[in-house]
């Protein structure tokens, strides 16, 4: 009995072992700069919000507050939102790194991990820009927006690209 799951078992302790490892390397990234304020990586990702807001009219400054390990966002001269280590999509991208990894399928499985990553960035790079702007023209819809509305859109961003990645690239056959 145990033969028929031992393919399952093997994937999920890929993905359990590949998401420890991840997890654990990132949060060392994270203690090794705890004094600096806000990571390096969400810094500049909130430099790149920062730079499409103006390009798109949306005049913008950011504050950083190193003593609180976040960045304020001014649009338009008014505070709209701050931005702190759990904006940067981080760790939906190690999920999303660790399940593909599971299904392993040659190089393939390090261009379809990239290509998703870079998918995953921009996704998260719009998901706080609209968030921004939809603080700065509409607050009243923030909540709503941040609670809701974002998180279904990266997270069904991370699910419709593991669905790409079972369906045309780990359980497609190699002989068809």
């Amino acid at each position: 009995m145990l033969k028929d799951f031992k393919p399952v078992l093997g994937i999920l302790l890929r993905f359990i072992m590949i998401y420890l490892v991840l997890l654990f390397a990132y949060q060392f990234y994270l203690n090794s700069n705890k004094d600096s304020g806000l990571d390096p990586f969400s810094t500049i990702i909130a430099n790149q919000v920062n730079a499409v807001q103006n390009v798109l009219g949306y005049p913008s400054q950011l504050y950083n507050d190193v003593s609180n390990e976040q960045v304020w966002f001014y649009v338009k001269k008014q505070y709209v939102t701050r931005m702190v280590e759990g904006c940067n999509a981080i760790s939906v991208m190690i999920l999303f790194v660790s399940f593909i990894f599971a299904f392993y399928k040659g190089s393939k499985t390090f261009v379809f991990v990239l290509a998703g990553l870079v998918l995953l960035y921009i996704m998260n790079l719009l998901r706080i820009v609209g968030l921004n702007i939809v603080m700065a023209e509409h607050k009243e819809y923030g909540k709503m927006f941040h609670d809701f509305v974002f998180p279904a859109a990266i997270y069904g961003s991370v699910v419709l690209l593991w669905l790409i990645w079972i369906k045309f690239f780990a359980l497609k056959h190699e002989n068809s």
